[in-house]
């Protein structure tokens, strides 16, 4: 039987902002267990929350790059459930007034362009993280309050393909606009997928399960495609597929069932009583989407169309935030675009890998960078000589300088190089008389002797030229 993919997926991702959704604690990773905690975060009695203004702006920001429609009233709803990384016994949310709806993200898959709608945008508050033991749980609730946002999609992905590309097409938008941080690997980006499949041509859904907590784009991908191929086994067999939470393992690249789910939970929602409704300045709003930067497609559309880069080149130059930007700086001392865009991509990234760098940590000067380019394009230094100079350049140095200090300029006087050009072919007779036979490669040969004897400075477009000229001479 043929069956056709159901797929939705919900991405809590965590906001960079200073404090907290609703108190004045510092947000913190990596830092000592709960020493970035305050009384409203553990929910001590009589305690008020307090929303963060910023929070509310990345959300509007986040809001307008996935074209949702902004409810200007802002309100809060109470969650109540009780578990012990939730400290108040409740997490303030935004249930029933989500600040977004109605939006979408385009994805590409295989060259060809899909429309995911986004259901809806909403902002909350984090809960605790809890650490399993043997001999017990412990709780560091430096997380709890930490503000979040929910972007809950539409079932329209079809396979783990199409789910890794809108993850990641959400992830490069989140981080473009510096909202997030969006480390998977750290939890400030997390991924629960929910999964069913039905027999092609069937309206109505059949039972889903969902996959909590994917931390990378490429485990969505697995454990959708292993969550599929199960459940077909199941229908086939004549089984039914349980509605229950799962998770994936990624030792054996399989899903896990950790709990099953009987039906919807009632967490008895009702409006949070502490925190008022916010009428937005709709001249806030609009100055906050004015300030929105470019986003990763706009830029390689730019790319393409202004700068004349192929497809291939601006897709891995907008990869990542850094890398692009980068580049921007590089352009900003040179007018050689397509080269800073094959050194950036080629040696650049090279020597970065093997370094062991991250972009954030990059310790090449964009200004010399582009100096170097500059000097290769202007026949200054060849580009053998180039490679060269960028190993000094990638450590952080003036290439001017280390140019320099190398000797390595090269001689473009036409009367010096004639002058070694004489020598050498006095020298090499048979190379001439090889020439008069036809034989072209003795151009090379001699090219590479007046090399040697230039030390490498000579001008090798214009030594062949020159070497040429004079063959033409001596063999009448």
């Amino acid at each position: 039987m043929e069956y056709e993919v159901i797929i939705g997926i919900e991405i809590h991702c965590e906001l960079k902002t200073k404090t907290k959704m609703f108190s004045s604690a510092p947000t913190s990773f990596g830092k000592t267990a709960n020493s970035c905690v305050n009384e409203i975060d553990l929910g001590h009695p009589g305690t008020m929350p307090c929303v963060n203004k910023t929070a509310v702006e990345y959300a509007i920001m986040a809001c307008t790059a996935l074209h949702l429609d902004i409810d200007p009233l802002v309100k809060f709803d109470r969650k109540n459930y009780y578990y012990s990384d939730l400290p108040k016994g409740f997490q303030i949310t935004q249930q029933f007034h989500p600040i977004g709806r109605n939006g979408y993200v385009d994805i590409e898959v295989n060259g060809e362009e899909k429309r995911i709608r986004v259901n809806r945008l909403h902002m909350e508050e984090d809960t605790a993280k809890q650490f399993h033991t043997n001999s017990g749980t412990m709780i560091d609730y430096n997380r709890a309050g930490t503000p979040l946002i929910e972007i809950v999609s539409e079932p329209d992905i079809r396979n783990g393909k199409e789910a890794a590309a809108y993850v990641e097409a959400l992830r490069s938008m989140l981080y473009y606009l510096g909202v997030s941080d969006v480390k998977m690997e750290e939890g400030s980006m997390r991924c629960d997928v929910n999964v069913s499949i039905r027999p092609k041509g069937q309206v109505e859904f059949n039972t889903k399960t969902e996959i909590k907590n994917l931390n990378s784009i490429s485990n969505v991908q697995k454990a959708i495609d292993y969550e599929v191929e199960r459940q077909k086994e199941i229908y086939e067999n004549g089984g039914t597929v349980i509605q229950e939470t799962r998770r994936f393992d990624e030792e054996s690249k399989t899903t896990v069932s950790m709990r099953k789910k009987e039906g919807n939970v009632d967490y008895k929602f009702f409006p949070e009583p502490n925190i008022f409704p916010i009428q937005l300045d709709l001249n806030w709003v609009k100055k906050i989407q004015e300030s929105i930067p470019e986003m990763p497609k706009v830029r390689k559309q730019r790319y393409i169309e202004q700068y004349g880069l192929s497809e291939y080149d601006a897709n891995v130059l907008v990869q990542t935030k850094e890398l692009s930007e980068f580049f921007e700086e590089v352009l900003q001392h040179t007018s050689h675009i397509k080269m800073a865009a094959n050194w950036i991509i080629g040696d650049f990234t090279a020597a970065m890998v093997k370094s062991g760098c991250s972009l954030s940590e990059n310790p090449v000067k964009a200004e010399y960078l582009a100096t170097l380019l500059n000097m290769i394009q202007d026949k200054e230094i060849s580009g053998k000589q180039g490679k060269e100079v960028f190993e000094e350049v990638f450590k952080g140095k003036d290439p001017k300088q280390v140019v320099a200090d190398k000797g390595m300029k090269q001689n473009s006087d036409a009367g010096a190089l004639l002058e070694m050009i004489t020598q050498v072919l006095d020298e090499q007779p048979q190379s001439i008389q090889d020439y008069a036979n036809g034989k072209d490669r003795a151009v090379g040969f001699l090219v590479g002797q007046v090399m040697k004897k230039s030390k490498g400075q000579a001008n090798p477009a214009m030594t062949n030229q020159l070497i040429v000229q004079e063959l033409k001479k001596r063999i009448g």
